[in-house]
């Protein structure tokens, strides 16, 4: 009986010893050591195109950096800088200029300092920049 036991109990964790072995090995948890596209690998890019060819050239990459020099700060501009923007005249450069400092540019209209509908118009071309 005793024989029997201890036989049952060495299958048992040889058992789970190779079950564990067998799933640690397997691909779903372990790296895996071939690229995932099947063995094949990725084609190497294109040659560039020669200098005599009739292709137009390809159109330069912008920075993001450039739109944002363009942004007239409203805490900082003058009366004229501010009148060039749609919707500005005197009597609103005038108030802005008034009004400053602006935590935000949406304090235009939150202090009502110009209208909504004018605001709407000129949110893309200002920012309220912190000291």
């Amino acid at each position: 009986m005793r024989y029997v036991k201890l036989a049952s109990l060495t299958a048992a964790t040889l058992a789970a010893t190779l079950s564990l072995g067998l799933l640690a090995s397997s691909p779903s948890f372990a790296q895996a050591t071939q690229p995932a596209t099947g063995g094949k690998m990725a084609p190497p890019p294109a040659a560039a195109p020669k200098a005599d060819s009739k292709m137009a050239p390809a159109p330069k990459a912008e920075t993001k950096a450039a739109p944002k020099a363009d942004l007239l700060d409203i805490n900082s501009a003058s009366a004229d800088e501010l009148k060039a923007l749609k919707g500005i005249g005197d009597a609103y450069s005038a108030a802005i200029i008034k009004g400053r400092p602006y935590k935000g540019k949406d304090e235009l209209v939150q202090k009502k300092i110009i209208p909504e509908k004018t605001y709407a118009e000129i949110k893309d071309k200002i920012i309220a920049k912190q000291k």
